[in-house]
């Protein structure tokens, strides 16, 4: 008897649905065992398209074959039923979810009452003939022996452990059937992050050696040093508390990938809050990993990364990649990250299986939102304490994560054992404050104007226009240009600026830039002159970080202001942005209070801060939903990125000879083409605007397209982007 899983390839070669399970067993098998799960893994991967072996799926599949319509029979009953008649339990939907997303635990056993019901005799058929060409679908392994020891005592334990096998089996499932569609094995990258040390090394002596040298070179090699040393370290949670400009991005790679070798880790997995900065890290890291001719080993992975281009440019590597993250050094967002890890739909969590025995590093960790840091570091702390992962939290700002309750009886290693003489050491900026009385922005944007290498960071976008102009104005004697930066530009307009900037930094050249704060973690910019709005403490700190960044001055100069100018208060709308995370900056921070670089201060800070935004409490809605089993609800309460802004899509007249594909693609998008490898070409032509803008004030020139994309079809300015004057505009 041939029962068939797959219809003809272009070969005319049908695939067994014999061979389909087992290669999908052997696969989730392999993939399970870096957490302890290789039998349950395996046989769902085994089972989960019995189904498809009714006379009438298998009738239906060849009558669409070669014509690409779906088979559009259910087969998923079938192999979550034996799944759950195994005592694999919530498990089973492992098996009902490997084509749709895992549902919620009333819904699985409704429909696997449906199995035993109405479905009853379509499920037996199928299991008696796939029983007949492989008769181990009917022996179950019974729940992992480490989760029986502790899903009792942590029921978000079995929450991941589906998430994971779940991811497995999808990955195992996906990858079988993309070798039968294409005719041949796609191995595992063979490549694992320990083995990349030496190449590490060599090139970031051999930068080393070029650079220009900077009088904080030796407290970057001390740092490096150290985090070589703690690489030597078990598993478990690491702290890397270091100034900025120290060189904490070649000092955390450094750590992930001597951890890795130490313990036989899989891969090193860095996760930055902005995008403009994983776009920096990942070039970094390339140009210390990667060997022309040689095998890629570096993935950058988030919604700015044009995998389509690269792939027709003749390098498919990374699109394939990015399905899994089969590549030994990875470079994404941490939104990818975590709403992946709590999302619910196959493609999203089919990489999830990947993280287990890795490295992750997350760099700027005081960026994760205050309102989801119990599920985040509750989910950190299953994935070291059962999955085999290390996590280093990388940040000049640490926040007091272990003293909230998700990790409050956990001890992080200390990558800087005694980081305070440090700190002291490279304070490389004295901080005046320019609040009382407050200044109006005329009298702001003259002194800035004055400096001949300054940077001002407002709060809000139209705090930073006007702030621009303004210093245009009082700048109009050729003293350098006068360059901007926020969400209002489209992204490559964005990233073309910082790189003129940075040029221009390096050339020593006088500029002057006002921004917002997406300038202010992770991006190599280095002015004698910061003036930032009075925010948070943090964001105050990193904003410094931009000053005298190389150490060159005996002292770099950072202005802390507060506008009197009648938008949004004397905060300049710092109020309504940070919300209680600024009242606790008030207590500690300020004229006669401490200096937002004071390590002790900040500590006592984030605790106060803790307490206003209600960190311990936020969040709680999520864990019910994940101990409840409702994967559904927990994606759709988990948003890395509140839904206030959209995107809209604009050609600056610099990028006048790519605006016939944009028109092409928006026709397109508008006419009902599919949108997803449309929207990833769009991305470097789309700036952010609130949601309440687009639908209100301005929505004569934003234009839908589909979804919450629009067309600007208002002015750009060629230097400020989309301008639109609004008190209440607090994008950043």
């Amino acid at each position: 008897m041939d029962l068939w899983g797959h219809s003809a390839n272009e070969q005319g070669i049908r695939h067994r649905i014999e061979e389909h399970l087992s290669g999908t067993e052997r696969r989730a098998f392999r993939y399970g065992a870096r957490f302890g799960a290789a039998e349950v893994s395996g046989y769902l991967g085994r089972v989960h398209d019995v189904g498809k072996g009714t006379c009438a799926w298998q009738k239906r599949l060849l009558q669409v074959e070669g014509t690409k319509k779906p088979v559009g029979i259910p087969h998923k009953h079938a192999g979550t039923l034996l799944a759950y008649q195994a005592g694999l339990g919530p498990l089973a939907g492992v098996v009902f979810g490997h084509h749709g997303g895992l549902v919620s635990r009333p819904v699985l056993k409704r429909e696997l009452r449906a199995a035993q019901a109405e479905h009853r005799a379509s499920v037996q058929e199928a299991i008696d003939r796939v029983s007949q060409i492989l008769p181990e679908i009917n022996q179950g392994p019974g729940l992992p022996a480490w989760i029986e020891e502790v899903g009792a005592a942590d029921p978000l334990a079995f929450d991941v452990l589906v998430r994971m096998v779940f991811s497995a089996v999808v990955d195992a499932d996906r990858l079988d059937t993309a070798e039968h569609v294409h005719n041949e094995v796609r191995p595992d990258h063979p490549v694992k992050a320990g083995a990349l040390i030496e190449r590490y090394e060599q090139a970031r002596r051999s930068k080393l050696a070029k650079r220009v040298p900077s009088p904080m070179d030796a407290d970057r090699e001390r740092v490096y040093e150290q985090a070589l040393a703690a690489a030597e370290g078990p598993q478990g949670f690491y702290r890397l508390p270091a100034p900025t400009g120290i060189g904490k991005t070649y000092a955390a790679g450094a750590f992930g990938l001597n951890h890795a070798r130490l313990h036989g880790l899989d891969r090193v997995i860095v996760a930055v809050p902005f995008m403009s900065v994983t776009g920096q890290n990942a070039k970094d890291y390339r140009g210390l990993l990667e060997v022309p001719g040689e095998k890629a080993v570096v993935l950058e992975h988030h919604s700015g990364i044009d995998l389509d281009a690269q792939a027709a440019a003749g390098n498919p590597w990374a699109k394939l990649a990015s399905e899994n993250w089969d590549a030994p050094f990875v470079v994404t967002t941490t939104v990818r990250l975590f709403e992946s890890l709590f999302d619910n739909r196959p493609e999203a969590v089919r990489r999830l299986h990947r993280l287990a025995g890795s490295v992750i590093v997350l760099d700027e960790v005081q960026a994760l939102p205050d309102r989801l840091l119990t599920p985040i570091l509750s989910m950190l702390r299953t994935l070291t304490e059962h999955f085999g992962v290390t996590v280093l939290l990388a940040s000049a700002t640490q926040p007091t994560f272990f003293e909230l309750s998700p990790l409050k009886n956990i001890t992080a290693r200390e990558v800087i054992a005694d980081p305070a003489p440090l700190y002291k050491r490279l304070a490389r900026v004295n901080y005046t404050w320019w609040t009382d009385p407050a200044p109006t922005p005329e009298e702001l944007a003259r002194q800035a104007a004055r400096s001949p290498s300054v940077m001002v960071v407002c709060n809000t976008t139209t705090q930073a226009q006007k702030i621009h102009e303004l210093v245009e104005q009082y700048r109009s004697d050729g003293t350098g240009p006068v360059l901007h930066l926020s969400t209002r530009m489209v992204a490559r307009h964005r990233e073309d600026t910082i790189d003129e900037i940075t040029e221009l930094n390096k050339a020593g050249h006088d500029v002057a830039v006002v921004a917002t704060q997406l300038v202010e973690a992770g991006v190599d910019l280095d002015f004698a002159m910061v003036y930032r709005a009075y925010a948070t403490a943090e964001a105050m700190q990193q904003a410094a970080g931009r000053c005298n960044r190389s150490g060159r001055l005996e002292r770099g100069q950072v202005v802390i202001f507060e506008l009197a100018d009648g938008e949004g208060g004397q905060s300049g709308g710092g109020e309504f942005i940070y919300g209680g995370a600024l009242g606790a900056t008030r207590l500690y921070f300020g004229p006669g209070r401490a200096r937002p670089d004071s390590p002790e201060a900040m500590d006592d800070y984030y605790r106060e801060r803790f307490k206003a935004t209600n960190a311990e409490g936020e969040g709680q809605e999520i864990q019910k939903a994940r101990r409840d089993g409702d994967f559904p609800r927990v994606k759709e309460l988990f948003k890395m990125i509140p839904e206030e802004t959209v995107s809209v899509v604009a050609v600056p007249k610099r990028y006048s000879e790519e605006e016939p594909r944009i028109r092409e693609i928006l026709r397109l998008l508008r006419g009902g083409v599919p949108s997803r490898d449309l929207i990833r070409e769009l991305r470097p032509y789309m700036a952010s605007l609130p949601r309440y803008l687009v639908q209100g004030k301005a929505a004569e020139f934003a234009v839908p397209v589909v979804g919450d994309l629009y067309e600007w079809i208002g002015d750009y300015d060629e230097t400020r982007g989309i301008e639109i004057t609004d008190t209440r505009s607090y994008v950043f």
